[in-house]
């Protein structure tokens, strides 16, 4: 048995910004108090894990990341009750804790126990659990899944069913989540509406198949890349539209587009400051909605027309979907084994773990919506 003891495996290190990641065998130690060690068996890649690679969101170095997938608990430390070794398990980037004020509220999602904000990338007790050359390596917004185990602490993990299949419903532990939550909880997006989704990607993609279910009337798909227009109106988007075909704003095609209204809900899901902007000048003059779905770099501001606000718009960030994590996970996963939702039509690529690089290039190609990776 491995429980209580060193396990040395494969992970893929981040060394630095803008390198490549680094297969190494690492230690990861065992959990302690209130923690799980989990065995992945499969995992995702977001933009989130590249934006770190390409300096846009600001953590220490060496680092081990990832944050969506599934695996299995290898063992687990003192005083864990949620979770026993053997159960199929998503690691959550949101904790949920249930004792603070956003667990509490009905209103929010966001556990201040979150290593989101101010990032330390250590577990709670300021620790880590892995090491590499002798060297400590630090954690990922409390999951670290480009590794064959990875430590969590108990608020960070969520038991699911066992006949799961972990390539599908690891996009559960994210990307998928994130985008069919920001429409559904988040916007609360009416049947009938008209929705503008900024970006195709994944997240994106997944916002379309959440305003399709809320009963959106039209949805457009908002793209430089064609290639992505074909997979988003399969999933639900009755037009795609590219602003490198237009010669003036895309908030005023999309207005033009909605009789000079503008769309009821528009999404940004690419992390650029220029297009939230876009977006929220893209929704109805005076009860439109506009969430921010992509993850802003870390030292981004935002400068905007205030009149885009005081005419009655409402702009609204959405992190994790708004889903409680702990809660709705293991019931996101329900509903996929019930063909609520389709998640395989995400997944693009699925390739073994050693090739992670390849799996980063085709995101930055853009030629995948989701590449998991398999151990």
């Amino acid at each position: 048995s491995t429980s209580g003891r060193v396990i040395k495996c494969k992970a893929a290190i981040s060394w630095e910004p803008k390198k490549p990641f680094s297969i190494e065998e690492v230690e990861v130690a065992p959990p302690q108090a209130h923690e799980v060690r989990i065995k992945i068996l499969a995992t995702g890649i977001c933009r989130s894990d590249d934006h770190v690679m390409s300096g846009a969101l600001t953590v220490p170095f060496p680092i081990i990341l990832g944050h969506e997938a599934a695996g299995i608990v290898e063992s687990i430390g003192e005083g864990v009750t949620c979770v026993k070794p053997g159960d199929k398990v998503i690691p959550l980037f949101v904790p949920q804790c249930g004792e603070c004020s956003p667990c509490v509220s009905p209103k929010g999602n966001l556990c201040t126990t979150n290593d989101i904000g101010a990032v330390r990338s250590l577990m709670k007790d300021g620790t880590t659990r892995f090491t590499c050359k002798g060297k400590q390596i630090h954690q990922f917004i409390s999951t670290s899944t480009f590794t064959e185990y990875t430590v969590v602490h108990e608020t960070s993990v969520v038991k699911i069913d066992a006949d799961a299949p972990p390539e599908k419903v690891c996009l559960i532990g994210c990307g998928f989540s994130t985008g069919y939550g920001a429409a559904v909880n988040t916007a609360k997006v009416e049947r009938g509406s008209t929705c503008a989704v900024f970006g195709l990607g994944g997240v994106g993609l997944s916002v379309v198949m959440g305003c399709k279910a809320a009963g959106a009337s039209r949805i457009i798909g908002v793209d430089i890349n064609k290639d992505k227009f074909a997979k988003a109106k399969e999933l639900g988007a009755t037009e795609c539209i590219n602003p490198q075909d237009f010669t003036k704003p895309i908030e005023d095609v999309l207005r033009e587009l909605t009789g000079g209204n503008g769309v009821d809900y528009s999404f940004e899901v690419i992390g650029r400051t220029d297009t939230m902007t876009a977006a929220l000048a893209s929704c109805h003059m005076n009860y439109g909605m506009s969430v921010i779905v992509g993850v802003p770099p870390s030292a981004s501001k935002i400068t905007y027309p205030a009149m885009l606000l005081f005419t009655g718009r409402t702009w609204k960030g959405s992190i994790f979907g708004g889903w409680k994590s702990k809660d709705s996970v293991p019931k996101l996963v329900a509903d996929y084994m019930r063909k609520k939702f389709n998640l395989d039509a995400l997944i693009t690529h699925t390739l073994p773990f050693d090739k992670i690089n390849e799996g980063f290039e085709l995101l930055r190609k853009g030629k995948s919506i989701r590449t998991v990776l398999v151990f």
